[in-house]
């Protein structure tokens, strides 16, 4: 299994620091006893109650690109507190990674309180989707009794022989990442606007325009 190791501490102060220095030493032995792959160790000075910070967002980065599947933490305040922590643990969840930290000597166990959160913050999170879905299907409808063709999207079907690279708005795609819709859920938004696209198809579409970004 990759992993990656995460280290956090809120301050400059020299014991600050050397616990920093502690936690990594004790996550790469953690890691090397149940025989992962690191795939390496994040460290950052900043508060736990700060979501905006440049580690969680290598971390996250990680994850997305499926460099690493599983997060190795000293204990859950090292990835956030309040708020925050619940936000990340959320996304984590979402994206199917699995935490391990020192504190429970294997996966994260959460409090009941935290898990309650979370499985409220997913059930709303669904009935948003669906709400959504909803909309953009009662939208559809309308447009096709007025006269919409949703095939007229698809161009070029009668050029040469093969399977067309299908054409669709990629910055629609962006945008319903940046709201933290999933691949699949960004998937099932564009048939409803008319484009037979699938999630694989989304999701490799995203990271060729996130690579040219990138280069440009």
């Amino acid at each position: 299994m990759r992993v990656i190791l995460y280290c956090r501490v809120s301050t400059e102060k020299e014991a600050q620091v050397t616990s920093l220095k502690r936690q990594k030493t004790e996550l790469s032995a953690m890691a090397e006893n149940h025989g992962m792959e690191v795939v390496e160790c994040i460290e950052e000075q900043a508060s736990g109650y700060e979501i905006e910070r440049t580690g969680i967002f290598k971390v996250l980065d990680y994850f997305s690109a499926n460099k690493a599947e599983a997060l190795l933490i000293q204990d859950e305040t090292r990835l956030g507190r309040g708020n925050t922590k619940i936000a990340l643990f959320h996304q984590l969840n979402r994206m199917g990674i699995k935490v391990f930290s020192l504190s429970h000597e294997g996966e994260l166990q959460l409090s009941e309180s935290d898990s309650m959160v979370l499985q409220i913050v997913g059930i709303v999170e669904e009935y948003q989707r669906k709400i959504h879905n909803m909309k953009i299907r009662r939208g559809m409808r309308k447009a096709v009794e007025q006269g919409f063709d949703p095939s007229s999207n698809l161009s070029n079907q009668h050029m040469a022989p093969g399977r067309e690279r299908i054409d669709f708005p990629i910055e629609e795609v962006v945008r319903l990442r940046g709201n933290d819709l999933t691949f699949k859920d960004i998937a099932a938004t564009l048939k409803g606007l008319g484009y037979d696209v699938s999630k694989a198809t989304v999701h490799r579409r995203y990271k060729e325009y996130v690579s040219l970004e990138k280069e440009e």
